[in-house]
């Protein structure tokens, strides 16, 4: 991260964010003794437990931002300080690059600095202060709650996809026989057996039959009653461009299986657009929304969220000029907002395999929109949004992620 001399430099001078804190230090023979090196293993640390990992520059001011360098007695301290934080001070061991460079300060005079990368772990790790993660320019402690996740999140992704876990205090009989039965059609296998196959059905680890994550989001009519997570989409409507209670038109709490809930969500939304017309000769109407585009938002937030976020639920705000998706869970892995529209990702992996089976048949009977599946390609969703903006004369489609802890997805009317 930050690879080259000329980008390290600019990060510095902009400034600390989520990605680069900057230490000034004061060493002695023994080791390290301002800022404590307690403290520098909570800045690694929340790096690590962060989305994105960071880099910790030592030997620049914090305040001034100067490169105020580091002599090779207190270069060599420094490493031998950070090296052994990382292996004794830290729970578990943390990984991560130690390097000397040189980079010139504000007069071009040659500074010796430390600089120290730390990726994104699939470990949870602990300092000698307790669990931090890194939120904008600074560290905090992280929250019982969110801990329990996170952790449940690192461990089971190199095992287990969350979407394929058991769910507690299920069986067979939770499903609804039709809506299971939908995956069922042309099957030659036994009932049990496919569902199996398919991710619905699963054993914990007592070897009793549960229901997956997967299969109560596609299969039960309340999966919120099961998951107690927010498996919803909660919809408003404005006037005007501003988030007002006093402005709100209507509003919808959607929930059932979340095929249904796309469907519901997009009837609402699709209700909310403004069409202009003109006689050429006959009427054309031209909508200031693209509807291809709100539906592919939709599924984009059903398929990506974090089902494991307890409370967190998918929000729609609906503007005069913009549409608002927010979607539960940071990027996963090492995807970036800016690679989003070149790289396929799937949290969901068996969400996404299932609602690809299944056909499409509420197509608005008034639209051009025309679909087999609820997912026609797989990792195209972002390029079809901003094609579909270009399309009707709107801006594209704006991606931020807010905190490490939530997508959101703006959509803009046509100008």
């Amino acid at each position: 991260m930050f690879d080259t001399p000329t980008e390290l430099l600019d990060k510095i001078r902009l400034g600390e964010d989520s990605l680069i804190e900057v230490k000034s230090i004061t060493c002695t023979a023994k080791g390290i003794r301002d800022p404590h090196p307690d403290s520098l293993a909570q800045e690694m640390v929340a790096f690590a437990n962060s989305l994105r990992g960071g880099v910790l520059i030592l030997g620049v001011n914090d305040k001034t931002k100067e490169l105020e360098g580091l002599s090779p007695a207190d270069l060599e301290v420094a490493v031998t300080t950070i090296r052994n934080l990382c292996t004794d001070r830290i729970d578990p061991p943390l990984t991560c690059t130690i390097e000397r460079l040189e980079l010139p300060d504000s007069l071009g005079i040659p500074r010796a600095i430390l600089k120290v990368d730390v990726p994104r772990s699939l470990f949870v790790h602990r300092s000698p202060g307790g669990y931090f993660e890194r939120i904008g320019d600074s560290k905090r402690e992280i929250a019982t709650a969110r801990l329990e996740r996170l952790m449940q999140q690192r461990s089971q992704s190199r095992l287990l996809l969350f979407d394929e876990q058991p769910v507690p205090e299920t069986s067979r009989d939770t499903l609804d026989s039709s809506l299971a039965g939908r995956f069922l059609s042309g099957a030659e296998s036994p009932a049990g057996e496919v569902l199996h196959n398919l991710g619905i059905l699963t054993r914990d680890s007592t070897g009793k039959e549960c229901c997956t994550v997967a299969g109560v989001l596609l299969a039960t009519r309340n999966p919120e009653a099961h998951l107690h997570t927010g498996a919803l989409i909660e919809a408003v409507q404005f006037a005007g461009t501003e988030q007002d209670s006093a402005n709100q038109i209507n509003a919808s709490r959607i929930v059932g299986p979340v095929d249904r809930q796309i469907i519901d969500a997009f009837a609402f939304l699709r209700g909310g657009i403004v069409r202009s017309a003109r006689k050429d000769p006959a009427r054309v109407e031209t909508p200031t929304f693209s509807e291809r585009a709100i539906f592919e938002a939709l599924v984009n937030a059903v398929i990506h969220r974090d089902y494991s976020m307890a409370g967190a639920k998918i929000r729609a705000f609906f503007f005069d000029d913009r549409l608002e998706i927010y979607s539960p869970g940071g990027l996963p892995n090492t995807l970036t907002v800016e690679s989003m529209a070149h790289r396929q990702f799937t949290r969901n992996e068996t969400l996404v395999s299932l609602l690809n089976r299944l056909d499409f048949t509420d197509n608005p009977p008034d639209t051009p929109m025309r679909r087999g599946k609820f997912m026609e390609t797989r990792g195209d969703g972002v390029k079809v949004m901003q094609r579909e903006s270009e399309r009707i004369g709107a801006p594209p489609p704006k991606i931020e992620s807010i905190d490490d802890s939530e997508l959101r997805v703006t959509l803009f009317a046509a100008q």
